[in-house]
């Protein structure tokens, strides 16, 4: 295997990662930017108010978005390691 090969596999597996992980960090953040605005309009500074609203979206969104996840990384495994593996 040559660094050519190996840095393109590494490059289009970041890629995958980033794309999977994109839906449930923008959950995050939306969720986040809205209990921030509600906390400083109302003065309310509760952590948990932070944490179970975010985590529920996260959660929300993880499962909604499964078959999105497992494509992706079933595209990357067909795609590049059975090529790798298989000497392509």
């Amino acid at each position: 295997m040559t660094e050519e090969i190996f840095y393109d596999a590494l490059r289009e597996g970041l890629w995958a990662g980033t794309l999977m992980s994109l839906p449930i960090l923008a959950a995050a953040l939306a969720t986040g930017l809205v209990i921030g605005l509600f906390q400083a309009l109302t003065s309310i500074q509760e952590m948990t108010l932070t944490f179970v609203p975010k985590l529920a979206a996260i959660l929300v969104v993880f499962w909604a978005s499964m078959s999105f996840m497992t494509q992706t990384i079933a595209d990357f495994f067909n795609d590049t390691v059975i090529r790798l593996i298989a000497g392509g």
